[in-house]
């Protein structure tokens, strides 16, 4: 049988080959499974279970659970021990980490108590990697120094030199580079004498990333340039983009742009051929800076917009997204926007979440700095030229007393009526910042509300809805381990996993209504469809028609729609008491109108207390953020009808 590959933070084989050459090795393993018992047929579930890893992953579960049922029937502890470690694996490779973690742990404790170093280094070393993904980097590196110390004490080369890889990784993350630089070295000193070119490549590209953040860009661009020699050797198009890009990044960073762009070019030609979103964007956003740096600024706003297109749909794209969204900033900021690049820095901001840096805080600051130097240095200069006007006009009329009174008057009062029309232009123009001051701020009110929105749904999808998977995950491993004589306690069993299934649906529902997926893949019309079609009609029959909306729309115009009708309609099902809702929602040349009618209880429109307790202010502020108006129209006994209307310009 193939062997387990080490799982590492970097230097692991492309997974599309694996599964490109699995088949007929699953093919023989599979017939051989068929006339084994006992521990021999454990070894081939677990065997069938890492094989069929990247190409069936449901299979995959499938053989990972009856290893660990038939381990644990014929009580072969190694067994069940792999099973959960090979489990765990496949959890990892879902991002489901909590899970991933439990499964580990209790491999763990089977292969301590059969003293199986081995298993051991091999399950820190995966500890490591799980805790460096949640960004829990002290438990991480706790967990590779013990695979560092077993791999010693067995004398495996490879999982030393792959644990030193790991640390020194770590170390960068938490700011030790010189301790990064020595396992780095490490790492390459045993890589090259066992032979291990994918990994040697990975370690000089390391070492080369410790130097970048050291400014020694000598040396980084030797070690770039080593891992480079070795990625077209191996003719491996993952590692060869990414050092092409990493290579490329470095002449950015070193303002010599024209050796970047080859190179970027090369690796943004290799990920598109992969389909590899995550570098493409990052690509994309280097050739950006590049050419915003060198004056070309058409070029580079292309290139940062379908870098911002592409990332932001994208869920394993957030870091590259701040990214895009600081070359943007500084884009602005080149072009003489300071407005624009505020927001875009912002929004930049906002996306770091665990990417966060101590720079940001500086670099926001120094931003609004900016503005309001530039704004002072406005108003100065207008104080100034009003005392220039008021000092001229005071010299003409000392002239014109001198000379003629007539002429003095007439000009006194062409001078008043002037500064009389100044004064009004420039109200007009204070009134006019106010108003996009006002835009900016409630903007961002509804995008940080939106993005709370959208934390709130992942962290129930991906916490409480991974734990709770967890939890079904063993309940049917249980299930499993019921003998058949025991209808009852399967039947019990099977009820408390339909209750777990059933908080799954639940969980879900709740965070797609909270970030609704259809918003993001089809238009406001096909959202809107979505929605309504999840109601349930024996409850309430809706009617929806809708027309003009083929096309897509401002993002925020379709989210804060999208937003007003899901209130309304939420609305209707909680108070309203009604049978049938009509929805009808039109675009033409005027913008975009709506009207949702029930023939429920209504309401008085008077009475301020009902009309905030059912949320129709929060309505009528979303619309007013659009420049819209709303109309209510009901009375006690005869319905509601709620008619809005938002100009598109």
């Amino acid at each position: 049988m193939i062997p387990k590959l080490t799982c590492a933070l970097l230097c692991s084989l492309p997974l599309l080959l694996i599964a490109q050459n699995a088949r007929p090795v699953l093919d023989s393993l599979e017939k051989v499974a068929a006339g084994q018992t006992d521990s021999t047929l454990v070894k081939t579930y677990n065997e069938l279970t890492w094989q069929y890893r990247n190409v069936n992953r449901d299979k995959a579960i499938n053989y990972g659970r009856k290893a660990l049922t038939l381990a644990r029937e014929v009580n072969y502890q190694a067994g069940v021990a792999q099973a959960y470690n090979d489990l765990g694996i496949l959890y990892f490779d879902n991002e489901q980490y909590d899970s991933a973690l439990l499964l580990y742990k209790q491999s763990a404790t089977i292969r301590e108590r059969l003293n199986d170093r081995a298993g051991m280094a091999g399950l820190y070393n995966k500890i490591g990697i799980l805790y460096q993904k949640q960004g829990i980097l002290d438990e991480a590196l706790d967990a590779q120094l013990k695979a560092l110390s077993l791999y010693e004490a067995l004398g495996n080369n490879k999982g030393i030199s792959y644990s030193l890889t790991n640390i020194g990784i770590l170390q960068q993350n938490l700011g030790r580079y010189a301790e990064a630089i020595s396992y780095q070295e490490r790492a390459v000193a045993l890589k090259e004498k066992t032979g291990d070119q994918y990994g040697l490549a990975g370690s000089f590209v390391n070492l080369a990333n410790v130097y970048v953040i050291k400014k020694e860009y000598t040396r980084a661009e030797s070690y770039y340039q080593k891992a480079l020699d070795i990625c077209r050797k191996l003719d491996d198009k993952e590692y060869l983009s990414s050092t092409l890009n990493n290579l490329g990044n470095l002449y950015l960073t070193m303002n010599e742009g024209g050796k970047a762009i080859p190179l970027i070019n090369e690796s943004l030609q290799l990920r598109r051929e992969m389909k590899d979103t995550k570098g493409i964007v990052s690509c994309l956003n280097n050739l950006g800076d590049i050419y915003t740096t060198q004056g070309q600024y058409d070029t580079a706003y292309v290139l940062l917009q379908e870098a911002l297109r592409l990332a932001r749909p994208a869920v394993n794209c957030r870091p590259e997204l701040q990214k895009v969204y600081l070359s943007l900033s500084s884009w602005y900021e080149k072009k003489g926007d300071p407005v624009k690049a505020l927001e875009m820095y912002k929004y930049h901001a906002a996306y770091k979440d665990s990417l966060f840096s101590d720079d940001l805080g500086d670099r926001f600051a120094e931003l609004e700095t900016r503005f309001r130097m530039l704004e002072k240095e406005k108003t100065i200069q207008q104080q100034h030229f009003d005392l220039q006007q008021k000092e001229f006009s005071i010299t003409r009329r000392n002239y014109w007393i001198a000379g003629i009174s007539g002429l003095l008057l007439l000009g006194g009062l062409l001078a008043y009526s002037g500064y009389r029309r100044y004064r009004l232009k420039q109200k007009a123009a204070m009134q006019q910042a106010l108003l996009q001051q006002q835009d900016i701020a409630t903007r961002a009110v509804m995008e940080a509300e939106e993005e709370e929105r959208k934390r709130i749904a992942r962290d129930l999808h991906d916490g409480v809805g991974q734990m709770m998977s967890a939890a079904k995950m063993n309940l049917s491993a249980f299930e499993a381990a019921i003998p058949e004589s025991r209808a009852e306690q399967k039947q019990s069993l099977n009820r408390i996993i339909g209750l777990v299934d059933e908080s799954c649906r639940e969980i879900r529902h709740v965070s797609h209504n909270m970030m609704p997926h259809a918003l993001l893949k089809n238009n406001l019309a096909e959202a809107v469809r979505d929605f309504v079609e999840k109601i349930d009609k024996n409850r309430l029959q809706v009617h929806l028609y809708t027309e003009g909306l083929e096309e897509r729309i401002d993002a925020n115009v379709e989210t804060v729609f999208y937003r007003v009708l899901q209130e309304c309609v939420n609305n209707v099902i909680k108070h309203a008491g009604a049978t049938t809702l009509d929805i009808s929602l039109i675009r033409d040349k005027d913008g975009i109108s709506a009207t949702i009618e029930d023939n429920g209880k209504g309401f008085d429109t008077s009475r301020r207390g009902v009309f905030d307790g059912i949320g129709l202010k929060n309505i009528v502020t979303r619309v007013e953020y659009l420049r819209g108006t709303v109309d209510f129209d009901s009375a006690p006994g005869r319905g509601t009808l709620i008619a809005i209307h938002v100009p598109i310009g």
